[in-house]
């Protein structure tokens, strides 16, 4: 048996915050990352629509990117003392994220967080409030997801909640907050989210029901992506939405080795922080080249090409023109082709390698992987993109 679960209610287009005016409760805390959303007027927004659907509301603000334990601890606490019926968190995939694992431990304040580690494990919530997501960039997709990424710093290690009971209640995908990226936030959240699709569509989980959605996400990727970097606003709204059906694909089909190893190399080396989104547009030419060993997979990968418009001969000459397209996209898009040209130091790298191929194995979404994996070919493939160098095997 499947399943397939998305939010309660989806609203969308421009203005679309204002159904907030229309929440039914008594009080909601409003989680909010680092300011952004405060300095452009939105959270202000958010703050007089529940106030006039007569809602009293508290902020937890600050939450950093990355979001860690003991933010989320931080959270759970304020949340358990104001005992709000809504939990209402506004920003990119780092606020709603941490709400999300903030929700478990207010209704739940004896659960630890290594309980939560293993995927689908999650109490049932909803017994003291329900969940509202608004985002305000174009990729992580948490608004409509049962997946939570949260950081452990005393280890450096990313740890993917997952669970169905945190999909949020209602979604709130308004095209006007996710006009005031930056180009480099703009790049790396829109290459997450062609992860998200492609990965979705040739996981093992794939379904009738996610397939339509991925390929529709990867086709209004490559149609908007370069506009929408160079700030083109129609461009802008049509990724907030290509993001959010690529988060309701991989949300219910899983993804792959891409965030496996984003989630495992983001915090792991001293001499460089990767974003999220660009450790996924780095590695992902290099993981297709991987799966594509498996017939399914390459099959599918091929089909994705000639879905956008790529042509081939065969489905080995069509992955490889697929591969050229990202990686002609990421130089557009000012993404590094490998780890040395990020900048990791190659000592550190060396030193490193083993153990984060070692995590990256036991990462909650290595096993919908197309191909199986173990260590060794792990720390093969972190190699191949370190040195950007051809994967063969």
């Amino acid at each position: 048996m499947a399943r397939f679960t998305l939010p309660r209610d989806l609203y969308y287009g421009r203005g679309c915050l204002e159904v907030l005016k229309t929440l039914k409760g008594k009080r909601a805390i409003v989680v909010v990352g680092g300011g952004s959303m405060k300095r452009f007027g939105f959270l202000d927004k958010v703050l007089n629509y529940l106030k006039e659907a007569g809602i009293e509301t508290e902020l937890f603000e600050n939450v950093e990117p990355d979001p860690s334990v003991e933010t989320v601890m931080r959270g759970a606490e304020a949340m358990r003392k104001f005992e709000p019926d809504w939990i209402i968190s506004i920003g990119g995939g780092s606020p709603i994220d941490a709400a999300k694992a903030m929700w478990a431990f207010y209704e739940y304040p004896e659960t630890t967080f290594q309980d939560l580690v293993t995927p689908f494990s999650f109490p049932e919530l909803r017994q003291k409030a329900k969940f509202l997501a608004i985002p305000s960039t174009s990729g992580t997709a948490t608004e409509v997801t049962a997946f939570s990424v949260i950081t452990d710093y005393s280890t450096g290690i990313k740890y993917p909640l997952a669970d169905f009971n945190i999909t949020p209640d209602i979604a709130v995908v308004d095209p006007e907050l996710a006009e005031t990226m930056p180009a480099t936030l703009t790049a790396h959240t829109g290459m997450d989210a062609l992860t998200h699709a492609i990965e979705a569509y040739v996981s093992t989980l794939n379904s009738p029901f996610t397939d339509p959605l991925a390929l529709k996400a990867i086709q209004m990727v490559f149609e908007e992506l370069q506009d929408s970097f160079a700030g083109d606003v129609k461009a802008r709204e049509q990724m907030h939405y290509a993001q959010c059906l690529a988060g309701m694909a991989f949300s219910n089909a899983l993804l792959g080795i891409v965030h496996s190893m984003a989630h495992k190399t983001g915090a792991a080396f001293d001499t460089g922080h990767i974003p999220h989104g660009c450790a996924n547009a780095i590695y992902l030419p290099y993981v297709i080249k991987f799966n594509a060993k498996d017939a399914t997979a390459k099959s599918r990968y091929a089909y994705i090409a000639k879905f956008v418009g790529i042509t081939g001969d065969s489905e080995d000459e069509l992955i490889d023109n697929l591969c050229k397209q990202i990686d002609e996209y990421n130089v557009k898009l000012s993404i590094p082709k490998n780890l040395k040209e990020f900048g990791i130091k190659e000592d550190e790298f060396k030193e490193k390698v083993a153990r984060i191929a070692e995590l990256a194995v036991g990462d909650a979404c290595t096993g919908s992987n197309p191909r199986a994996i173990n260590p060794e070919l792990m720390e093969k493939l972190l190699i191949c993109t370190y040195y950007g160098t051809e994967v063969d095997f």
